[in-house]
């Protein structure tokens, strides 16, 4: 198979780029600017192709899958997935944006008819919380609500970082019913039972109020983090400033000069995600613990080029595409039991 990473000079795509080369693929590197891509592709000793997407579809004909990691995704997807419909090249991304999510599974008609793959989300961003959403579900197939709540170490990257400034003038999502609800950020808070021990979170907009409804079919979900309780008063207050362009551009100007945890920092770090799900009768909760979000989603993307040409064509979360337990192949993930009260 002939697969590219797109953005491969940002930390993310960089990251997928060298343990490719360490498990002996041989992708593509691309993205807008040769200068900053050439480099890296001649120290991992990789093919490159330097272009923007507008001129994706040319260079898209002769691969077989992309890896997007140029984000913030809401302004870039759409013109990747366009090309790679047009090409009949599988895509995958790393994207945590609940728009995104949405906007894509809108495509599965098309990627059903072009026979490829849209997967989004195949990084931490959702895989972990994506596949215990699952698990819950076929433990309890009458569950009505699911929280899903993380907690990661390390920090940030510049992209990561650049998307959460967006976020923050929008607030928070959750699933209601079936729909998507605007709420503020800590809307509810409650006590999220990781493997560490309990911790108070509170919630916040994350990717599973779209991916896991599709995955579970459960109409009712909220996901959190830990999140002071002050912060979602404040943003409730300051969302009409946080929008202006002034404050977005100054921002993503900050966030272009972080850094991202370095290789000892993400080896020393870990991450964990808490699922429960019920019903009118019965609760049903599991924990895990993975490594840092960011080796996590490297070592995912790896796992998911090599199963993706086995996958149906349509529009995919992580779960839908390769079940609940692709979360238990990937490394150093430890997998609690699921419980029943």
């Amino acid at each position: 198979m002939t697969w590219m990473v797109y953005g491969a000079n940002g930390y993310t795509g960089r990251l997928i780029a060298e343990l490719a080369v360490k498990r002996g693929e041989r992708p593509v590197l691309a993205g807008r600017s040769a200068e900053k891509v050439g480099p890296i592709a001649a120290a991992l000793g990789l093919e490159h192709r330097a272009f923007d997407l507008a001129q994706a579809r040319a260079h898209l004909e002769d691969v077989d899958a992309v890896v997007h990691c140029a984000g913030p995704f809401a302004h870039t997807a759409t013109a990747m997935v366009d090309a790679c419909l047009k090409t009949r090249t599988h895509y995958l991304d790393i994207t945590g944006e609940i728009d995104v999510f949405e906007s894509i599974s809108l495509r599965d008609a098309d990627a059903r008819k072009a026979g490829i793959v849209l997967l989004p989300g195949a990084g931490f961003d959702v895989v972990p919380t994506d596949c215990v959403a699952a698990m819950l579900k076929n433990a309890l197939p009458t569950a009505t609500h699911l929280d899903l709540a993380f907690v990661v170490g390390g920090g940030a990257s510049a992209g990561t970082t650049k998307t959460s400034v967006e976020a923050a003038a929008v607030g928070g999502r959750i699933r209601e019913d079936g729909e998507l609800k605007a709420v503020r950020i800590g809307h509810r808070r409650r006590t999220a039972y990781f493997r560490s021990g309990p911790r108070e979170v509170g919630s916040i907009p994350w990717g599973d109020v779209s991916t896991a409804h599709r995955s579970t079919g459960i109409p009712n979900i909220t996901t959190f983090t830990p999140v002071p309780g002050l912060l979602g008063r404040l943003q409730q207050v300051f969302a009409p400033v946080l929008q202006t362009p002034l404050v977005q551009n100054a921002g993503k100007s900050v966030a272009a000069r972080v850094k991202g945890p370095d290789e000892r920092k993400r080896a020393n770090t870990r991450a964990e995600v808490f699922g429960e799900a019920w019903d009118a009768d019965t609760k049903v909760e599991c924990a895990i613990t993975t490594p840092n979000a960011y080796s996590l989603t490297a070592d995912s993307v790896l796992r998911a080029i090599g199963k993706i040409d086995g996958v149906a064509p349509g529009a995919h979360t992580p779960s839908s595409a390769f079940g609940a337990d692709f979360l238990r192949e990937l490394d150093g993930v430890v997998v609690g039991e699921v419980r029943r009260s």
